[in-house]
This record gives C-alpha cells, sequence and structure tokens, in this order.
C-alpha cells in the first residue's frame, strides 16, 4: 500500500541567495516535503510504521538555518537527510523563495528535488 506523508508551508525566514546583498538581508521561504513509505497496512498504530514528521520538519529548519548560495544545495541537503530516515523510499522537497530580487514582478522562485 503506498503512503505519502507530507509538511506543507512550512515557513522561513533565511540568508540563501547567490548574491552578497541576498546573503546579508535574508528573504521569506516556503518548503514543501512529502515522503513516501516503504510501506504502512499495520494496524498497531504504531509511530515506528510511518516517519515522524517531526524528525522531517528538524531536517528541514536545520538546512534552511545553513545559508547556501543555491536553494538547490539546500534542497539536496534536505533530501540527503531524508534518505536516511527508516521506512522512506521516495521524496520530494520543494522550496520556494518568495519575492526574489528581480527587475520584474515575481511572486516565487520555485526548486522542487526528488528521490
Amino acid at each position: 500500500m503506498k503512503t505519502i506523508v507530507a509538511l506543507e508551508g512550512l515557513t522561513f525566514f533565511a540568508f540563501h541567495g547567490f548574491y552578497d546583498e541576498e546573503r546579508k538581508k535574508g528573504n521569506d521561504f516556503v518548503c514543501d516535503v512529502s515522503v513516501e513509505l516503504k510501506s504502512f497496512d499495520t494496524l498497531d498504530d504504531n509511530i515506528y510504521d510511518t516517519v515522524n514528521y517531526e524528525e522531517v520538519y528538524k531536517i528541514v529548519e536545520q538546512e534552511m538555518a545553513q545559508t547556501r548560495k543555491l536553494l538547490e544545495t539546500v534542497a539536496l541537503h534536505i533530501i540527503k537527510k531524508i534518505q536516511q530516515l527508516d521506512n522512506v523510499t521516495a521524496a520530494k522537497v520543494r522550496i520556494h523563495k518568495l519575492n526574489p530580487p528581480l527587475e520584474g514582478k515575481v511572486e516565487r522562485a520555485v526548486v522542487e528535488m526528488k528521490f
């Protein structure tokens, strides 16, 4: 049985950006993470049969706190740590940089990574 566990709309203020000014000023980011479980077909009502989304949140929170130039690098670090969790066979991470500093009006820049 295919089971997806997701956290959506995780909001952070962080200092990611290619340019020095972006890393000094900071910006608002929104992350969405979903993980696919090996299986969840037990009636035991046991958290050990799934993924603890507190752990997933902490991974994202820790990686968002590490200033990086590229959102792709942030997403890769998140994915690599999620891969190490028990019961996880696949994951998707989307990072939205709100109002990126471009010449025109842009609501968000998005990076998505899957395994």
